[in-house]
């Protein structure tokens, strides 16, 4: 694994010329470049169309859905099953006893509809060379966002670079610190930023590991442009997932003492780079604001507690202590959305909660909003069996984009776009990531075999 040749990233290889499935792969690759991109479209390029580019990756889903049962290459598993046969319910109920608008309950919906069986699909589409590919790419679109972002962060918000949804000319950022706001980069909002590089993130420590399968030059200058990106962000949420990437690499390395070499290199050369941005005008002033927002957050929020185990579990404990007080059926599902406070209300806010666990069950009730909380936590704790088992035999792709999975699937907001987005590809990724090939030993095969068959990617 560790002996092949940097091969630079394609959309598809040499054996999907005759592949009957290269046209779902093609359409997996328009999803991922338009979670990436949507927010551009939508600030830059068709302001006008702001409103119906919000749902632009609906079509490629349901495209990619009814392709890939048409070819016989996807069934729907418990997961997907139980989820669409949710969502088909919370339609109903929401239009007879809860908010009653049809729109909203589709827009919700949807996300259990099309967005959740997507990530199965990816799964059983994609190979290694994909999920390999992929971190290529993200690492290559590093470097603009990086420009991207230290441009939005240093122009005011009525420039060009900070415009809104739709041509807004009040700007995309949002509040910060020291006068400096958090950039969206080429999303619609701040957190794209965050998610972005969070999940390349995970990608630049794996090759950090597996140094021969991408370009040196490539990985030394996305390792740049991640760290400068931590403090351009003022995103808290992104040292979080980079400080949690590097503990999963920690562990690898303590399972494979052969990678703490290149663990160490990483480190040390992280700290150089440090060393150096450091003496650079724009790092200190970004440092400066990231730091003053860490510490009146911390202040505000409680410290450890207020950050990690609020901000993480994302309200999780406050939102089960609160689903006996819900009604059975919840208020419907879809008013918890943007999308659905705007057609409900008029305005945008939170009609039910910001935290995702809360915002489920108070839109399908404590049954069912609780039933889809279940199966992403049953999903991530599967995966995490096969990721760590997968470790123990020397295979590290999978584990370290689990740390960016568990910070999404279990949690993730996905009333929110791209995150639902992110959710979607690093799901899909790490599925096709855990597909064994006639390479691996027979040895991994039986020990995983039945578990990977169980979530009905393979």
């Amino acid at each position: 694994m560790g002996n092949k040749k940097y091969t630079k990233p394609t959309f598809a290889g040499k054996s999907d010329i005759h592949n009957p499935n290269k046209y779902i792969k093609y359409a997996i690759w328009a999803y991922f470049l338009l979670v990436i991109l949507e927010g551009g479209l939508r600030k830059w390029v068709l302001p006008a169309l702001a409103t119906p580019l919000l749902v632009v990756r609906d079509p490629i889903a349901i495209f990619i859905l009814i392709l890939s049962i048409r070819n016989g290459v996807f069934s729907p598993s418990m997961y997907v099953f139980s989820m669409v046969t949710i969502g088909i319910i919370a339609i109903f109920t929401a239009i007879l006893i809860g908010h009653g608008n049809f729109a909203v309950a589709i827009f919700g919906a949807r996300i259990l509809l099309f967005h959740f069986p997507l990530l199965f699909v990816i799964g059983r589409i994609f190979d290694r060379s994909d999920v390999i590919n992929a971190g290529r790419f993200l690492l290559w679109i590093s470097l603009p966002m990086l420009l991207l972002i230290l441009a939005q962060f240093y122009s005011p918000q009525s420039s060009l670079v900070n415009r809104g949804i739709g041509g807004d000319e009040t700007g995309s950022g949002f509040s910060g610190a020291l006068g400096y706001f958090r950039p969206s980069g080429t999303f619609s909002f701040t957190n794209g930023t965050t998610l972005f590089f969070g999940l390349t993130s995970s990608y630049i420590i794996y090759f950090w590991l597996q140094p021969k399968k991408i370009n040196r030059i490539l990985l030394i200058a996305s390792t740049v442009a991640l760290l400068a990106a931590i403090p351009l962000s003022i995103s808290r949420s992104l040292l979080f997932m980079v400080v949690l990437n590097i503990i999963f690499a920690l562990i690898a390395a303590s399972r494979k003492p052969e990678y703490l070499t290149s663990m160490i290199i990483a480190l040390g050369g992280g700290m150089l780079v440090l060393l150096v941005l450091s003496n650079t005008s724009f790092f200190q002033t970004a440092t400066e604001a990231f730091t003053n927002r860490f510490e009146s957050a911390n202040e505000v929020e409680g410290g450890l507690q207020g950050v990690f185990l609020d901000r993480y579990l994302g309200g999780m404990i406050g939102a089960l202590q609160q689903s006996a007080t819900q009604p059975f059926f919840g208020y419907g599902i879809g008013m918890g959305t943007n999308v659905g406070s705007m057609l409900l209300s008029g305005k945008i806010e939170y009609l039910i909660s910001e935290g995702e666990w809360g915002r489920l069950i108070g839109e399908m009730g404590p049954l069912m909003g609780l039933s889809v909380i279940f199966i992403r936590l049953i999903l991530c704790f599967n995966i995490l069996i096969l990721t760590y088992k997968r470790l123990t035999f020397g295979d590290l792709l999978p584990w370290m984009l689990l740390a960016f999975c568990l910070t999404n699937i279990p949690q993730g907001q996905w009333a929110q776009p791209t995150s639902l987005g992110f959710s979607v590809i690093i799901g899909g990724l790490i599925l096709a990531s855990l597909k064994t090939s006639g390479k691996q030993s027979s040895l991994l095969k039986k020990n995983s075999a039945k578990k990977v068959k169980a979530l009905n990617f393979q």
